[in-house]
């Protein structure tokens, strides 16, 4: 992958702390093709989903998959210290959403060339579905993050400097539609990014690899709001799953990384790239997985001196090395960077199941711990010897999907944090340490950012009352129980 260059349209990113002086880069190339556009979009998404900075992405924290060895803010809850939720608005809308919308502008004007011509209608139309894909994936980020975002005034600054927060729920209805419109408009019989500045990093642009994508975002979108409007959830789960979602890991969506700086894992550019030893193993796992005899755990974590794994108490630092280091995956330059996985979607399945088609539940859960458990190395020995011990309860399924969702996304903090909030399992207890803003729980939501108090100040009121409350506490609308 070559060197890539932001390209940051900032004037037409939603976020309102920026002044319209300084909304346009003179040294940056507005005239750029999209491809471009894309490759740094996806790039910035996967860093976002995958980074452990604690100024970006603290779910693994949040999880208790992980625990700061000396600097102990983040594990006990105080995120305002670094103004993550800052970063989180800027990677997300400026960094990843602004690209992706800069990138359909262009295709909309652009003029194919003679040769072109034929095709570009149709080429055309699975240019915008992708982009527009990756838009969607970005905007649930965002909604299962902070609740109420801007949506429809979102990235145009020009028209709208102080842009309303939409209704999360609203949001989610929208974007299932999309999802629909994109799954429509993809063509198997013309290309995507193939003949037209490539870019696609994720598919290489393939139609019929975004429609298997599609799909299985369209289930993550039903699945997500399953308990707040359960008749729209089973609908759409059941037409995505009967479309066809990722059946394989060779179906997954993931960016490769490489040896060198700027573009090797964010994991590894933490870790040992940095030169610091800020992690190692949350207790809360470990002592699970060690009651468990989990086969994933030797990959998860390194042994500690003298045999066997043990993690650390949630919200306490130790001296690195006197509890097992985090595994060899992530001291891995060229790690896959996840952003949506046949594992991922397997518990998706295995929750429609559990839900709406209860004869298919066991077999489903026990293909998606297998799924987990291959991803990792393991082989389907292992996992049927592990089932044995974690049996599906179809009378507390959310218990047994919970528990082994949480397992399984130990590299998908967030991904893991929304399969919590959801299943309300497993049971996680907030450290004594924690900050009094959480009030003794764990956090069920991220703040909004202090710039936009600051500068959208009447918009983040509003938005903040609609939700009941810019607080850790406020539970998202679709987290029911």
């Amino acid at each position: 992958m070559k060197k890539i260059i932001a390209i940051l349209a900032i004037g037409l990113s939603m976020t309102a702390c920026v002044n319209e002086d300084t909304n346009t880069d003179p040294n940056s190339a507005y005239t750029t093709v999209p491809g471009s556009l894309i490759t740094y979009s996806q790039k910035e998404l996967s860093d976002y989903l995958n980074t452990p900075s604690v100024n970006e992405n603290n779910f693994r924290l949040t999880m208790q998959y992980w625990q700061e060895t000396t600097y102990v803010n983040e594990s006990n809850y105080d995120f305002t210290n670094r103004n993550v939720s800052n970063n989180i608005f800027l990677l997300n809308y400026v960094n990843v959403l602004n690209n992706l919308g800069k990138a359909k502008e262009i295709i909309n004007v652009y003029d194919p060339a003679p040769t072109e011509i034929a095709g570009w209608p149709k080429n055309k139309k699975n240019q915008l579905a992708i982009i527009d894909l990756m838009q969607v994936y970005t905007y649930q980020i965002l909604v299962d993050t902070f609740g109420n975002i801007p949506y429809t005034q979102a990235a145009n600054l020009i028209a709208y400097p102080l842009p309303v927060y939409d209704d999360a729920a609203t949001i989610y209805s929208d974007l299932i539609a999309r999802v629909n419109t994109d799954i429509a408009n993809l063509d198997n019989s013309a290309v995507g990014f193939g003949t037209f500045d490539g870019g696609d990093k994720l598919y290489g642009g393939s139609p019929a690899k975004w429609r298997v994508f599609a799909n299985s975002l369209k289930l993550k979108l039903a699945i997500g709001i399953a308990d707040a409007n359960p008749t729209l959830a089973q609908t759409t789960a059941t037409a995505a799953i009967a479309a066809g979602v990722m059946t394989s890991p060779a179906d997954n969506a993931q960016l490769q990384y490489f040896d060198a700086s700027p573009n090797y894992n964010p994991l590894y550019e933490n870790l040992s790239a940095s030169g610091r030893d800020d992690f190692f193993a949350g207790k809360t796992l470990v002592d699970y997985m060690n009651a468990s005899s989990d086969p994933r755990i030797s990959h998860y974590y390194d042994e500690v001196a003298g045999g066997g794994y043990k993690g650390q108490t949630i919200g306490e630092g130790a001296e690195f090395g006197s509890v097992s280091n985090i595994g060899g995956f992530a001291y891995t330059s060229t790690t896959p960077g996840t952003i949506l996985n046949f594992t991922e979607v397997a518990f998706y399945v295995a929750e429609a199941n559990a839900r709406w088609n209860t004869a298919a539940a066991a077999a489903s859960y026990d293909a998606a711990v297998t799924a987990s458990i291959t991803e990792w190395g393991g082989t389907p020995a292992e996992a049927t010897a592990y089932l044995a011990t974690k049996p599906f309860d179809p009378a507390n399924w959310k218990k047994s999907l919970g528990e082994q969702a949480w397992v399984a996304m130990f590299n998908q903090g967030l991904t893991s944090w929304n399969f919590w909030r959801r299943l309300d399992f497993p049971v996680l207890l907030a450290p004594p340490t924690a900050i009094n803003n959480a009030g003794g729980k764990v956090p069920v939501r991220m703040t909004y950012p202090v710039l936009e108090q600051q500068v959208n100040n009447a918009n983040w009121k509003a938005a903040s009352t609609a939700i009941g409350g810019d607080l850790l506490t406020t539970k998202l609308f679709w987290d029911k129980f």
